[in-house]
């Protein structure tokens, strides 16, 4: 068919001819802006209800007092009445699963895309074992914790010291080896060891002032990026010692990142893909635990962006693996479910996927949501039997489908705008549409 031809009736699925997608959306449970300005376009059009049960609507249980109210200052007090029994409910799913001696990963992931609740600190919990870092036995959850939480340990000692400190460590082991030779008596007078490598002003590629030096570029970048996360919430942007703590904890957490992971180092925005871990983390409810959430957000960030890391890295940019070729897959999955709707977007009004996606893509929906609705998005990434790239993918092609008759209605300003500030939207709804949208990925 050609471009200017008009498209077949075929190609728009028949769920999205039902009536209701004319019909006036009903006020959504999540009703909270978005962090950027919502475009002056009409609001999405609702579609239909979710046949699972609804998402838990009370807030998130906050152990620190500084913390309080970041996540749900504005909540409503909608669906405290009928929708309380199944929320306890779900909640008894939920500790009948984590109680079993051997968790069954398949039974965990079916409840967590029903949605997490965050009572009871079931959601830390969760994410850990979905996202490899707890093992399904529970009888090694101990000591697994005590080796990776004392190898986080060992990861700040070794890389986040000071060359001065290096320096002065290995001139006490050079001093240490010429009072053992001293001690040998053998005669001959030592000389004090110049190790060129080890100057400040040292170019060599293992001296470890140059290292020092060429990382403290990317050190101060993630300085500025921490400090922009999440501004409207005190626990990350407050005045208060916790909060200053927690930006701490952020930037050790990328910097051993990027340390260790010289093929990609540090990306902006990675901080926005932490952020919610260490979260959830924090505020487990479990003291014990909260107050080790920085080993435990650092090994599960290792863990997420394994699964998205090929969009990270620049050198495959434009290979079948990097974040364009991605980009392109969500195209061809819009084109597959909903030819009407991409033809107008990408034909008629040119507005590139690359536009608005790469963020959408890149940062895992952390900016175009609110953060306590992002939490809810993330139990179904972590949880989704198809995996969390799969996943994203059919969640963004909902979320066009969700405006399609704005955007319908729009040229490319209108369209660019409303894309790249995507409006308040139930988010039960959108997981319900993205439902609808399996099968293979396009390649």
């Amino acid at each position: 068919m050609a471009d200017g031809a008009t498209p077949r009736r075929k190609s728009v699925p028949d769920w999205l001819n039902s009536p209701i997608w004319s019909a006036p959306p009903p006020s959504p449970r999540h009703s909270s802006p978005p962090r950027t300005a919502p475009s002056p376009a009409q609001p999405p059009p609702s579609p239909l209800p979710p046949p699972q049960p609804p998402r838990d609507s009370t807030p998130i249980p906050l152990p620190h007092a500084p913390h309080g109210g970041d996540a749900s200052d504005d909540e409503d007090d909608e669906g405290k009445g009928a929708g309380a029994p199944s929320r306890a409910h779900l909640v008894a799913e939920f500790k009948v699963a984590l109680d079993r001696k051997v968790v069954d990963l398949a039974e965990l992931r079916r409840l967590a895309c029903q949605g997490v609740p965050d009572a009871a600190g079931i959601r830390p919990v969760v994410w850990k074992l979905l996202l490899g870092y707890l093992p399904t036995d529970r009888a090694l959850w101990p000591y697994e914790l005590e080796k990776k939480r004392s190898q986080y340990c060992a990861f700040k000692d070794e890389l986040l010291v000071n060359p001065s400190e290096v320096t002065r460590r290995m001139e006490e082991m050079s001093v240490s080896k010429r009072e053992e030779h001293n001690a040998e008596g053998t005669g001959v007078l030592p000389r004090a060891e110049i190790v060129r490598d080890e100057h400040p002003l040292s170019l060599g590629k293992t001296s470890v002032w140059n290292q020092y030096f060429q990382e403290s570029e990317i050190v101060e970048q993630i300085d500025r990026d921490v400090k922009r996360t999440h501004p409207e919430m005190q626990f990350f942007n407050g005045d208060s010692s916790d909060s200053l703590s927690n930006q701490e904890s952020l930037k050790r957490i990328l910097t051993i990142f990027a340390k260790l992971n010289p093929g990609i180092r540090y990306v902006q925005g990675m901080n926005e893909v932490l952020a919610p871990l260490y979260y959830v983390f924090k505020n487990d409810p479990d003291q014990s635990h909260a107050a080790l959430a920085e080993p435990d957000a650092f090994f599960c960030f290792v863990e997420l962006l394994s699964g998205f890391r090929d969009n990270f890295c620049k050198q495959l940019d434009n290979s079948v693996v990097g974040i364009r070729s991605t980009i392109t897959r969500l195209s061809q999955l819009l084109r597959r479910h909903d030819e009407e709707l991409w033809r107008h977007l990408e034909v008629v009004t040119k507005v590139n996927p690359q536009f608005y996606a790469f963020r959408w893509i890149t940062l895992l929906l952390t900016q175009e949501f609110k953060f306590r609705d992002c939490l809810s998005l993330w139990d179904t990434l972590l949880g989704d039997p198809e995996g969390p790239q799969a996943t994203l993918l059919r969640i963004c092609c909902a979320m066009l489908i969700l405006v399609r008759r704005q955007l319908l209605a729009g040229d490319f300003t209108a369209n660019l705008k409303l894309l790249q500030n995507y409006p308040p939207t139930n988010t039960d709804h959108l997981l319900h549409i993205a439902n609808k949208l399996r099968g293979p990925l396009p390649f």
